[in-house]
């Protein structure tokens, strides 16, 4: 029974922590990022440096950033190992709130050790410590709480134990994972007592695979042979679950297409013949026309956001009917489908044994196979449009997908990019396709991208980014070189928030507050290629530069296919810059998203879109 700090505790807890799922066991935290300050440095902070071999400990520039990498980090490994973030008390602690509030949105797992303020309250009130007059139990940490999966604040070292089992609880849940908070107070972090040697132990935490409730299985496979014209939305799960071999048999088995979420794109190669791409707002035609008639939809490992049901206007036909496969009842409940809760690799198993024989029409399986060719032809349209005088934001996609090998993985999550790559890019495999859209977080893109390369150092990481993005947090650069992790970033100028610009133009507010511009006549203006009203002269790439990494500058597609090329021969991070015309966009492929305009306007293209919304919603 050793005499430890409780921060030396907790390390050496979370070094012990394995998962094992299909007789494969891992470690679940390799790492710890963190930034130290007065709350943690003197207990985390002196825990990692006493004992470096038991976890190692990886320095970030943004605690925000950090839980970003974590992130990244989790989804590449399909959830059965992620990273711990430490910070201090304060501004560090807080800036944790916008990558736990994307762990959870995404069902990612990672946890957060923040440091707290004295839970003796001796000092009170110390340095950064939040006061309120009402309570003498608040910190800043709190803020944590709503966008945590789990919170304790661990207030005596006898807590520690319980505090991370119930934490361990949820993060190796598959239904429930995503940020987990231990708030650990200064006082607390570096007081000693005697742990039980067993509470230290090596444990195993077994990740099963619920099977399918038999009755609601049988429900569910004569609702799929009653059907003219079935269809599978392939989710993260899908992926999450190693399920993609067991989607491919039962496409092959039964001629059933797929469509796929942001995160599900991948489950099935872009060139199978049951394959449909990208479904929802940011769909394909295949897709969307395929959903349109759908008369049984069979969601697997998907939470039916706004983006993938097109505002609850993808599936058309008044007789749909929905079959939900997921492990979180929460989300197999949704859309009033035949909910069941289990494992997607298991449950895709089970529907090709008892659909044995089964198969859709050759005449339907003949329109999937054309749709399919036909998008492919639509695709290269997009990727070789030779706009000028700038580039097309579809070149620049085409472009890096040319040069990416199958295993290799892009990584974006907002702005213009996510859209057009979940239409365009053309995926082969199942961990090549790294777009966060759950949250679609400005700034995760960089450092996201460098929790896949830590995860995955075996491939190529395209990293794409808009300069809004880049502007956002591109800090993790150095972390990259620091670490020996090359990242290749490809850096999309288009002056500006360019989706939103796309969005407001659309609304008949003319891309208000988007563009990058001097103000003019007390206003930063509409979005305009009038030359008189100048752009900023922001040079992304000399910034890039500075922070270490080699940069490439390219003004043309050639240019930058030759500029990827030498990329790959650099063994550190590289930064391939390139602008484009903001406002050559790839088209909206039959979807509608609900976004509501101003009732009441005295700008005239604002009343005219709004005449246009209602339309719309009408007609869904």
């Amino acid at each position: 029974m050793p005499r430890i700090t409780a921060a030396q505790a907790l390390v050496r807890f979370l070094a012990a922590q394995h998962v094992e799922r299909d007789g494969v066991e891992q470690r679940f935290f390799q790492g710890c990022f963190g930034i130290f300050g007065h709350g943690n440095v003197a207990g985390i902070g002196q825990a990692l440096y006493q004992h470096p071999d038991l976890l190692t400990y990886y320095q970030a520039r943004n605690e925000q950033a950090m839980v970003h990498t974590a992130c990244g980090f989790a989804r590449m490994k399909n959830r059965l190992a992620t990273l711990a973030c430490t910070t201090s008390i304060g501004p560090g602690a807080t800036n944790l709130v916008t990558g736990a509030a994307l762990a959870t949105v995404n069902r990612l797992p990672v946890l957060l050790l923040p440091g707290d303020v004295f839970a003796s309250r001796r000092p009170d009130p110390v340095l950064q410590q939040l006061e309120v007059p009402s309570r003498g139990d608040v910190s800043v940490n709190d803020s944590l709480q709503p966008v945590s999966r789990y919170f304790d604040r661990i207030e005596r070292p006898e807590q520690l134990i319980p505090a991370a089992l119930s934490a361990m609880r949820v993060l190796v849940s598959q239904a429930e994972t995503g940020a987990v908070t231990l708030a650990f107070p200064q006082d607390v972090q570096a007081e000693a007592y005697d742990f039980p040697d067993e509470s230290l132990a090596h444990r195993v935490w077994h990740v099963t695979r619920p099977e399918p409730d038999a009755g609601l299985l049988a429900e569910a496979v004569a609702l799929i042979r009653s059907a003219k014209l079935p269809l599978i939305v392939a989710g993260g799960g899908v992926i999450y679950s190693e399920a993609t071999d067991a989607l491919r048999a039962l496409v092959d088995q039964t001629g059933i297409p797929v469509a796929e979420t942001q995160a599900g794109k991948g489950s099935l190669p872009y060139d199978h013949s049951g394959s449909l791409g990208a479904v929802g707002v940011t769909g394909t035609f295949a897709a969307n026309r395929i959903a349109a008639d759908a008369d049984v939809v069979i969601g697997i490992g998907t939470r039916w956001s706004d983006f993938t049901t097109a505002s609850k206007t993808s599936f058309r036909n008044p007789d749909v009917r929905f079959v939900n496969v997921n492990v979180a009842d929460f989300d197999a409940a949704k859309l009033d489908g035949v909910a069941l809760v289990a494992d997607a690799r298991v449950t895709l198993q089970r529907l090709a044994a008892t659909l044995e024989g089964h198969q859709v029409e050759p005449e339907y399986r003949d329109r999937v196979a054309r749709l399919n060719r036909e998008w492919d032809e639509e695709v290269t349209r997009l990727y070789e449009l030779s706009h000028q005088p700038l580039p097309a934001q579809s070149e620049v996609i085409g472009a890096v997908n040319d040069a990416a090998r199958p295993t290799d993985v892009v990584v974006c999550a907002a702005g213009s990019m996510p859209g057009d790559l979940h239409k365009l890019w053309r995926t082969q495999d199942p961990k090549g396709y790294h777009v966060e859209y759950g949250y679609s977080c400005m700034g995760y893109e960089i450092a996201g991208g460098l929790g896949v390369k830590l995860a995955a150092p075996e491939r190529e990481v395209y990293v794409m980014v808009g300069d809004g993005s880049y502007l956002m947090l591109s800090s993790e650069i150095v972390t990259s070189i620091q670490e020996g992790l090359k990242l290749a970033i490809v850096l999309v100028d288009n002056h500006g928030f360019n989706s939103i610009g796309g969005l407001s133009r659309s609304l008949g507010t003319d891309g208000f507050g988007t563009q990058y511009r001097y103000r003019q006549n007390g206003s930063l203006g509409v979005d305009s290629d009038d030359p008189t009203t100048q752009l900023l002269p922001v040079d992304l790439a000399a910034n890039a530069e500075s922070l270490g990494a080699k940069v490439i500058r390219c003004r043309t597609i050639d240019e930058l296919r030759s500029g990827l090329e030498a990329a790959k021969a650099e063994d550190a991070t590289v930064v391939v810059a390139i602008e484009v015309d903001r406002y050559e966009g790839v088209p909206a492929y039959e979807s509608w998203w609900d976004v509501p305009v101003a009732e009441v306007s005295e700008v005239e293209a604002v009343k005219a879109a709004r005449a246009e919304y209602e339309r719309a919603r009408a007609s869904t």
